[in-house]
């Protein structure tokens, strides 16, 4: 079995591969990092798994001072060295940015992850606390990433910012003229986030020359339906598809 693991801004998502499919997924606030230990004892208790039968193990943190407690928990759990999905690691991929070593290692196999399932020009559109699109070529080059902030990173940042303002569900309006506070709130941050996806799309495809494979992930992109339509495929664990895949291709 392989184990996954990928740390967010917001998210824990570890995940547990038997050789053919995602057996197990689980989820913990990064917050609480603290705890994870005793989680992933409970979580594999509650399984009826062993640790003894985790072969191999690779993880990816977006906050790189965790990334030493990290390895240190996976390799007392699990009697072996995890590989660590970070810079050190970035010379087994061909990353086309001015300093590869800036470039987030989950948006690293996010990419990888598109190029090994389709072979050609991709884009990953990662829907979480960032808002990320990470641009690979015809030859499997990384070639850069834009970034905005995340659906519910800018709706806070506004609330906190304004007296009258409050939070909303994260719903599409019936009508982009919103006749009510939350209407327009929610016809203005969520309408404005499909326009904004589909500008950044329309524009790297004007780049490239050519109509890429579109793929999604992360949490929030179920609440942006009209978008759904302008991706070739939407895929919740493909950051930990991609980790799945380093670690097959690079373990040992």
């Amino acid at each position: 079995m392989l184990l996954a693991l990928d740390m967010g801004n917001t998210d824990i998502l570890v995940g547990l591969h038997d050789g053919n499919s995602w057996v197990q997924q689980w989820r913990n606030p990064s917050d609480q990092i603290g705890e994870l230990r005793n989680k992933l004892i409970a979580w594999m208790k509650e399984a009826s798994y062993s640790f003894d039968w985790i072969e191999k193990s690779i993880f990816s943190t977006v906050v790189p001072s965790h990334r030493k407690e990290i390895s240190h928990l996976l390799k007392d759990l699990l009697k072996h060295e995890p590989i660590i999905m970070g810079p050190d690691f970035y010379h087994n991929f061909s990353i086309q940015i001015d300093n590869p070593t800036e470039i987030g290692s989950d948006l690293v196999a996010n990419a990888f992850c598109a190029y090994e399932k389709y072979g050609q020009a991709a884009v990953v559109v990662d829907f979480g606390t960032a808002l990320s699109f990470t641009t690979v070529s015809d030859s499997g080059e990384i070639l850069g990433v834009s970034i905005a902030p995340g659906l519910r990173t800018a709706m806070r940042a506004l609330f906190s910012k304004t007296a009258q303002l409050f939070e909303v569900p994260l719903k599409i309006p019936p009508s982009v003229i919103g006749k009510n506070t939350t209407h327009s709130l929610q016809a203005g941050i969520l309408r404005g986030y499909v326009g904004l996806v589909n500008e950044i799309l329309d524009q790297i495809e004007v780049e490239l020359g050519k109509k890429p494979k579109v793929i999604a992930t992360g949490g929030l992109v179920s609440i942006l339906t009209p978008l759904h339509k302008r991706f070739d495929e939407i895929d919740q664990l493909h950051t930990i598809e991609g980790l799945r895949l380093i670690a097959e291709k690079y373990q040992g």
